[in-house]
């Protein structure tokens, strides 16, 4: 079966390997062969920068109840400046992609992310809710190019056998940004009142840009443009009119993820397991601190410190992650590559290592979530002491993370770095369009039914969705084979 194709093909003619690739595996351009200084000073770079999008957005949570006093609104319409923050986020590649890919990594964070600042700043200005609310929206808009240009950016300076490694603590910031935000902005709104969340979002958006600006460009296409330039040497480049420029992209960025939503059971079944996990960790950012609240008549202190436990459980995370992939998942790898014959072997960047051996810890994860939040449910009450659920809840964020991560490098790993873009786009669109609908019923949900029935349900939810990591290490290369988008190296 032929494989599809949506966009406009602009591969270029062969050109000389010095034009199109690094000279050698030691080329000092190649940013895989940058100091081991630099390349863990740029890491953090980006990955703090990602850190102040995501925390960005969940900080204002502890502030709707004030901010529906302040301009006498309803609960609903309060909420509408964290739910729509996270919309922003999942349009923001739209603004990313394009910039990424014609002029580098390093554009990306320089462009957006002053306007990011700028509507944060409208937020903390703002008068009414309306204005609130499109500050906020747009705010996510220009937030979310810094999340998923991070990944990217973290990916050319690491080799593939090392990828789950780097990508582990990468993949916490999300969920460690939107669970730290409440516990800053509970004092912040105690102390400050609710601007003063934004104006928190800004000091730490300064300061994590001004490090990007000494940060070398990593983009591979990027860098080989401008060295071609120096060396005298014409880069293959596709002239495209406006008609096929806007083609291209509306094909690229609008079409094909939500075309593989659709047609690639792999995206399809990954996007809907992690856009719910997602969809839970803003229903316990929005809804935990009416639970210590409502049964342990917690105060806003209180309320902003029950967060510490979902923070344990983003910063575990990563060491599992890690421990896993070491002492199975490369070992693994190891004996593959042993059995296979030099020719067929790939390249250490990218092996065509089975990607259902990253489902480990999805598969270990996926039974223990539910089990977590059940116990999280039926132990927040005053006759069991608070600390019972804080603890229940740190292990469910653990196992949604664990199963995040590893659902997604499963996925990635699945499509390769042609279409596993666009993956990920459809990824990113899910996840932040889920988690932007959950806060907008989470509350009411769990006032009505109470915590016990309410994160039940949610517990029911992920008991459902646990078979798919399962599915794919039995059915997974059967999958794979039928796949409407190659596979690429």
């Amino acid at each position: 079966m032929p494989k599809l194709e949506l966009d406009v093909d602009d591969r270029p003619a062969p050109q000389p390997s010095s034009v199109l690739d690094w000279d050698n595996k030691d080329d000092a351009d190649n940013p895989r062969n940058f100091s081991l200084r630099r390349r863990i000073i740029s890491t953090a770079t980006v990955t703090f920068l990602a850190f102040v999008s995501t925390l960005g957005g969940s900080i204002y949570a502890p502030a709707h109840d004030e901010v529906s006093r302040s301009f006498n609104v309803s609960d609903e319409i309060a909420i509408l400046p964290l739910s729509l923050y996270n919309a922003g986020l999942a349009f923001g590649p739209l603004i990313g992609a394009p910039l990424c890919e014609t002029l580098g990594r390093k554009v990306v964070f320089l462009v957006t992310t002053p306007l990011f600042a700028l509507f944060i700043l409208g937020s903390g200005l703002s008068q009414s809710t309306a204005s609130l609310i499109t500050c906020r929206f747009f705010a996510g808009v220009f937030a979310s190019p810094a999340i998923s240009n991070a990944s990217a950016t973290i990916v050319d300076y690491t080799a593939g056998r090392y990828r789950a490694v780097s990508l582990a603590f990468y993949y916490s910031i999300p969920f460690f940004g939107a669970v730290v935000g409440p516990l800053i902005g509970g004092f912040l709104v105690e102390l400050k009142g609710w601007r003063w969340t934004q104006w928190t979002t800004l000091m730490f958006c300064v300061a994590f840009y001004i490090p990007i600006v000494f940060t070398k460009e990593s983009y591979k296409r990027t860098i080989l443009q401008r060295r071609a330039k120096k060396r005298g040497v014409a880069y293959p480049t596709t002239k495209r009119t406006l008609t096929q420029s806007v083609r291209y992209f509306a094909m690229t960025l609008f079409l094909r993820p939500l075309h593989m939503i659709a047609t690639e059971p792999i995206v399809t079944l990954v996007c809907m397991y992690n856009g719910f996990m997602f969809g839970l960790l803003y229903t316990m950012v929005v809804a935990s601190p009416w639970v210590y609240q409502h049964y342990y008549g917690f105060g806003l202190t209180g309320q902003s410190l029950s967060f510490l436990g979902l923070i344990a459980g983003t910063v575990l995370a990563p060491f599992p992650l890690i421990l896993i992939d070491l002492y199975i998942y490369q070992p693994r790898l190891k004996r593959w590559k042993a059995t296979q014959p030099l020719s067929n072997q790939d390249t250490p960047d990218e092996p065509r290592f089975p990607p259902e051996n990253r489902l480990f810890p999805a598969m270990i994860g996926s039974f223990l979530l539910p089990l977590s939040l059940l116990g999280f449910a039926w132990t927040a009450r005053p006759s069991i002491h608070y600390i019972v659920p804080i603890i229940f809840q740190c292990f469910s964020l653990l196992f949604s993370l664990i199963i995040y991560a590893s659902a997604n490098l499963f996925m990635l790993d699945s499509y390769g770095p042609l279409y596993g873009a666009s993956a990920a786009g459809a990824a990113m669109l899910s996840r932040y369009t889920l988690s932007c609908c959950f806060p907008l019923f989470a509350l009411q949900m769990f006032r009505g039914l109470g915590v016990g029935w309410a994160t039940t349900i949610l517990a029911c939810c992920t008991a459902a969705l646990a078979p798919i990591p399962w599915c794919f290490w039995k059915w997974g290369e059967g999958l794979r084979g039928r796949m409407k988008y190659e596979s690429s190296a």
